[in-house]
């Protein structure tokens, strides 16, 4: 039986990115049938505003999800882009949804396993936005928004998003040395394993332990794959 473990995280999926599309699409039909399980650590899609949001690459891709389902597990973190996914969507899928950070055993190793945007604690304003738009309340008051409504308060908080990012470093808008050391004491790990930065690399700590970063696809594929035989494996054009 084969044992592979894959992980992804911002594919971004938008219907102005049909590069990235046809390059999942392929990944899915191809790279991952014959996958045990499948994470997907957020950001799959680069806006997700309501299960009822539907257009036709939101589809093609959950239809390719649905098909992979039938033999892989799926699993899904949910990202800053795409936690308004619900359980409608998981369900028709077959996804998994599972808590931001969460602990799986690989081998002989503890895995954390996050988006990596609760690292960027430089990021003070993004953090407080975080906290406001993860809160219960006010994602039952957007909900209940009608769903035009929503896509323009989505369009009007990316186009803030893309104005506040050019005010800020790089270095604020990566993670924090500080807090990834708390992370791996706060939950016994060797690895972690996150995205969100686009910054793909493998970075290595005192006592071996290693964070292993997924990049975007921009549009070429970036993925980890996980075997007994071989260990971690990040395969990413950039690194």
């Amino acid at each position: 039986m084969n044992d592979e473990t894959l992980f992804i995280s911002d594919c971004h999926i938008d219907e102005s990115k049909p590069k990235i599309t046809s390059n999942l699409l392929d990944f899915l039909q191809n790279r991952a049938k014959d996958a045990r399980f499948l994470y997907i650590l957020g950001d799959l899609f680069d806006t997700w505003i309501g299960d009822d949001d539907h257009n036709s690459v939101h589809e093609t891709i959950i239809d390719s999800l649905k098909a992979l389902s039938k033999n892989t597990e799926l699993y899904f973190l949910a990202g800053n882009r795409d936690f308004l996914l619900g359980d409608e969507t998981a369900s028709a899928i077959g996804l998994t949804r599972i808590k931001d950070p969460t602990i799986i055993q690989l081998g002989e190793q503890r895995v954390g396993l996050m988006h990596g945007d609760t690292l960027c604690t430089d990021d003070n304003d993004y953090q407080a936005f975080r906290r406001k738009v993860r809160s219960a309340d006010w994602q039952e008051m957007i909900l209940l928004k009608p769903l035009v409504e929503r896509q323009a308060i989505a369009a009007e908080l990316r186009a803030k998003s893309l104005e506040a990012m050019k005010e800020k470093t790089i270095e604020i808008m990566d993670v924090n040395t500080e807090a990834v050391s708390q992370c791996f004491t706060q939950l016994e790990v060797d690895l972690i394993i996150h995205g969100h930065t686009h910054r793909p690399a493998v970075h290595i700590y005192p006592n071996n332990q290693k964070r292993f970063v997924l990049g975007d696809w921009n549009p070429q594929p970036s993925y980890i794959s996980w075997k007994r035989s071989q260990g971690l494996k990040l395969v990413d054009p950039r690194v």
